[in-house]
């Protein structure tokens, strides 16, 4: 049963990670029905200030490490740091041995693995720490591609609002969808977005410098469910082929191919928001021809099905 929790700050504090445990784990919901949890906020030394990476501001945990003991999860926050106490480490490592679950948001994840409790397992961070974290820990196998991972007694979790999904998953996790819900509903947030989603989901826009390739782009929009060839295009550009394809990757940093399936995944994510076209239909809106072919792509993309994306933001709506 979830109900004492314990908020590390292991060091210079992130405010907003630190403030979406806090937002999701320290406050009374019961009166909506929701959970209440003893929300524990711990540091190396109680009383004693941690700087916050926003200028000007501090946060002082009233507990020490001692805090730490007897929590159900302990959430690790976010913290420039890389190097931390013997203390601290021992103290993570000792709640983890003593039954805890250990949950870092998106840099806190530096902490876990110093503490060895990264070894072996799968795990993420940020995207753009991914490479730091693999250096650091060797044994470690970090996936920068993912909002977070559950491994069991060891979350970890990627940059910012993926930290709010990951504490939400904890919620569901251990007391029902029911509960997640609530508190989302409050926060006004998805209850649910997948772990596997992708962190960062990098689509180009119809945006070009080249006043020849520009009109091809709108075009390609304004037909996106058409099939197009390279041949095609590069009449409309009135360039050969070579040419048309060598400008394409240099302006958009991608192939004529991939940058229209890119578009069509944005466009079906559009559609399976704002309708309630069946996949099929939304598949042959898009230009993919089929269900099969739409899943097959989006899931490459997105990191998950078109199912699972309609009910994350149609529940959230």
């Amino acid at each position: 049963m979830l109900k004492n929790v314990a908020m590390l700050l292991p060091g210079p504090v992130a405010p907003f990670e630190a403030g979406t445990i806090c937002e999701v784990f320290g406050i009374d919901r019961t009166a909506d029905g929701g959970p209440s949890f003893d929300l524990r906020i711990c540091g190396p030394v109680a009383g004693r200030p941690l700087p916050a990476t926003t200028g000007g501001l501090q946060m002082v945990p009233p507990l020490g490490l001692d805090g730490l003991k007897g929590a159900d999860l302990v959430a690790v926050a976010a913290t420039p740091a890389r190097t931390f106490s013997d203390a601290t480490v021992a103290a993570l490592q000792d709640a983890w041995a003593a039954g805890a679950t250990i949950l870092s948001i998106c840099s806190g994840a530096f902490l876990l693995g110093t503490a060895g409790l990264l070894d072996d397992r799968p795990c993420t961070v940020h995207w753009m720490q991914a490479d730091e974290l693999r250096a650091a820990f060797p044994k470690a196998r970090v996936d920068p591609d993912v909002l977070f991972v559950d491994d069991g007694d060891v979350i970890t979790s990627a940059g910012t609002a993926a930290g709010i999904d990951a504490c939400l998953h904890v919620l569901r996790r251990e007391l029902g969808s029911g509960m997640a819900n609530i508190v989302a509903r409050r926060m006004v947030v998805p209850p649910q977005r997948e772990g596997g989603q992708r962190q960062f989901v990098e689509l180009p826009v119809p945006h070009c410098t080249s006043d020849g390739l520009a009109p091809v782009l709108e075009w390609m929009l304004d037909h996106i469910a058409e099939d197009h060839s390279v041949a095609e295009l590069a009449r409309r550009a009135s360039m050969s082929d070579r040419t048309f394809a060598r400008r394409f990757v240099a302006e958009t940093g991608t192939t004529p191919h991939r940058w229209l399936i890119g578009q069509r995944v944005l466009h079906a994510q559009r559609l399976l928001e704002e309708t309630d076209l069946g996949v099929d239909a939304v598949a042959a809106r898009c230009g993919f021809g089929s269900g099969a072919l739409l899943r097959h792509h989006f899931r490459n993309v997105v990191g998950v099905s078109p199912g699972d994306f309609r009910r994350t933001f149609r529940t959230a709506s």
